[in-house]
């Protein structure tokens, strides 16, 4: 999809996008953008049936009786997009006849479908672009000028990685543990965090599970359509975005097909895993996949997930 196509989609957006701000707000991430977050309002008297968690011991021991802390809703959050630009997210393999779109692609669209879901329900947007390294902040901020302003600057982002290649075997990279640490600093309340990524990245599992604690988080995978179902294309010239080695593969070969059908479920499935132990969402986009209809899906089937935090996480799918 070339730059001005994908421009007119994301423009077109804002007229689309009152009906899955509504979707995310009656569904259970309704707490996230009517404010579930709470801020310390003042000490009262402790009285019968108060919860003894909440008692202030600074204040009680100052006065010599009993105060418990009172809190106060806080109304607004900060949507905050995790938007992964590293080669691999620019990979050109198509089936017959589709539109080619590339994941990163897809990944704008379905970002600023959220953020203009996020603008209607009066909330704040931030973004951060990432590759081997963070590449691009934007402080989380209200108003259509700002979020037109991050995705313009994440299509011209997508126009200036789609034409670099590799120059050797360290050159590129996917940071995806940098980038989940870098939100986490910025980030000092809680926030509804979106990370839109091909999950092509190593050592990241720690970080992504210590964020999920603090914020509600949403994992948004983004695939190719041949990820699933590879078709026999004879023996093709196939390249590693992330390293620049190239390699031909066997796609004539039943078992090569099936290896590569396995791989990318296997690596689905440990992403979905890590999710649901995390308490996070997980959603999966194919490029080319209608972004507003799976949104609308996911909001709107969401459901609340328990976490269970762990001392430790296992080493990264590679």
């Amino acid at each position: 999809m070339d730059r001005w196509e994908l421009l007119r989609r994301v423009t077109a957006f804002p007229l689309s996008a009152g009906g899955l701000s509504e979707e995310l707000l009656s569904g259970s991430f309704r707490s996230v953008f009517k404010g579930q977050g709470i801020e310390f309002d003042e000490a009262r008297h402790y009285q019968t049936g108060d919860d003894a968690r909440f008692i202030d011991w600074n204040v009680s021991a100052r006065l010599g009786e009993p105060y418990v802390k009172m809190y106060r809703e806080e109304r607004e959050f900060s949507v905050f997009v995790i938007l992964d630009s590293s080669p691999s997210m620019f990979t050109s393999l198509w089936p017959a006849g589709a539109e080619e779109i590339s994941a990163y692609d897809q990944g704008v669209l379905a970002a600023a479908l959220i953020a203009f879901s996020a603008e209607k329900a009066g909330q704040r947007v931030g973004a951060l672009f990432f590759d081997r390294d963070i590449v691009r902040i934007f402080p989380p901020r209200k108003g259509r000028r700002h979020i037109m302003g991050v995705l313009g600057a994440a299509v011209e982002r997508g126009d200036r990685s789609a034409g670099s290649s590799p120059a050797g075997p360290q050159a590129h990279g996917s940071n995806l543990g940098a980038a989940l640490s870098g939100a986490a600093r910025i980030l000092k309340r809680r926030s509804l965090v979106v990370v839109v990524t091909d999950f092509f990245a190593s050592a990241w599992e720690q970080e992504f599970e210590d964020l999920a604690i603090r914020h509600d988080l949403i994992a948004i995978g983004i695939g190719n359509p041949l990820d699933r179902d590879l078709p026999d294309l004879g023996l093709i010239p196939l390249e590693d975005p992330e390293t620049g080695v190239h390699f031909y593969g066997a796609s004539a070969v039943p078992a090569f097909r099936k290896d590569w059908s396995r791989w990318y479920r296997e690596r689905r499935d440990f992403v979905e895993s890590l999710c649901r132990r995390s308490g996070a969402a997980c959603l999966f986009l194919a490029a080319g996949e209608d972004s507003s209809a799976a949104l609308n899906r996911f909001f709107s089937n969401r459901k609340p997930v328990h976490r269970v935090r762990r001392r430790s996480s296992p080493r990264g799918f590679q």
